[in-house]
């Protein structure tokens, strides 16, 4: 950690002691940091009085990238800003550049893109899980949540052939369809992550120090959360009830969290590091039983098309749209604008790790340097899904 004191003005404390504020720079390299982030604050001895996350160093101007390449292009671009969500990335402009078209997607289609977005769903929790671990200083949970992982990983790897870069989903439904004998391939690997995931609880949400240090630390109160605009667990886990698979469907999501159906959104009330990461830990079980009933749909579907035939060239009619999905990190939206040209006129990019980031100046202050680490890795971010 390297110190950066600027010319303060002492002041008088309550103990009759003077006291001058101190700058520091944490990162943007840094191991108390989630990547390239850089966090500028001030601190009162141990306490913190301000912090300004400053972003930008993973900027690639992705949105304008859009502009200048056609439909297909795209799709490989929309993995790389949240990379632990690339399937779920890819949703969101396919969707918008299906209803555009007035495209109906293949029904095997619609349930193989659910099925698939709920087990990148699923990795993107493993990972912040692990990770939480490790910030705290432990690193036996990062075994136990790569484990998991790595049964999930190569039944996706086998559908897609990428590990971190999907490309699956394509305008009109996937490239291909799924390897015969893939759909039991999966429900072995759901069954088997989920007889493990107790262990990897115990090593967390069981663990007495993890609860010292998490209980009570970084509280989100809601009006808050929701005036910054987090979404995703960390606004589940201060109490707002809010998840667009079952506020505003797409895919199959609306039968899925139809009453009686798999679905349901998990909440928290107290807002702290712990409740974000009991969030994060309930929704993997929720991920592997929606899971579970895609496989079940999928088992009753006669064989058929997994996507429409396309045009040489695809062309997007005059319009605009904005399609935004729930993903693992909260809503991601995508606002198409065409002009009825191969490539898009506008495509704007709505991130959620950006609201979840910003929200940093407001809970930092207050709380001491120690607790700072703790509450940064509760927060579930992805540096290039804030810079874009």
């Amino acid at each position: 950690m390297s110190a950066a004191p600027i010319e303060t003005t002492a002041t008088l404390g309550a103990d009759g002691f003077a006291s001058t504020d101190m700058v520091l720079n944490i990162g943007p390299q840094h191991p108390a940091t989630h990547g390239v982030l850089r966090l500028r604050i001030v601190l009162d001895g141990e306490r913190l009085v301000s912090a300004d996350p400053i972003i930008g160093y993973m900027h690639r101007g992705v949105e304008k990238l859009f502009e200048v390449r056609d439909y297909r292009q795209i799709i490989a671009l929309t993995n790389r800003h949240d990379w632990l969500s690339a399937f779920g990335n890819e949703l969101g402009v396919v969707l918008a550049v299906e209803h555009l078209l007035g495209m109906e997607v293949p029904e095997r289609a619609v349930w193989l893109r659910t099925l698939l977005a709920e087990l990148n769903r699923v990795l993107s929790h493993l990972m912040f899980l692990g990770s939480y671990s490790l910030e705290l200083g432990a690193i036996t949970p990062m075994f136990y949540a790569f484990r998991e992982r790595e049964e999930i990983q190569a039944v996706l790897e086998e559908a897609t052939g990428g590990r971190l870069h999907y490309a699956y989903n394509r305008v009109g439904g996937l490239k291909e369809d799924v390897p015969l004998g893939w759909v039991g391939r999966v429900g072995a690997a759901v069954a088997a992550v989920r007889a493990r995931l107790p262990e990897l609880e115990s090593l967390l949400v069981g663990n007495e120090i993890v609860l010292a240090r998490a209980r009570g630390v970084g509280v989100l109160d809601a009006t808050t959360a929701a005036a910054y605009g987090v979404t995703g667990p960390i606004a589940r886990a201060s109490g707002l009830s809010m998840d667009l698979r079952r506020d505003a469907p797409y895919l199959a999501y609306a039968e899925l969290f139809a009453p009686g159906g798999p679905g349901r959104v998990v909440t928290r009330a107290e807002g702290d590091a712990l409740a974000r990461l009991e969030v994060l830990m309930e929704q993997v079980h929720v991920s592997l039983d929606l899971a579970d009933a895609c496989l079940d749909r999928l088992g009753s579907l006669p064989a058929g098309p997994v996507n429409q035939r396309l045009p040489k060239v695809l062309k997007v009619p005059e319009g605009a749209y904005y399609a935004a999905t729930e993903n693992p990190l909260g809503h991601n939206g995508y606002y198409l604008v065409s002009r009825g040209e191969k490539t898009p006129w506008r495509l704007k990019l709505r991130s959620a790790s950006f609201s979840n980031v910003q929200v940093l100046s407001h809970m930092l202050p207050g709380q001491l340097v120690s607790d700072m680490v703790s509450i940064l890795g509760s927060m579930f971010f992805v540096v290039g899904d804030v810079d874009k």
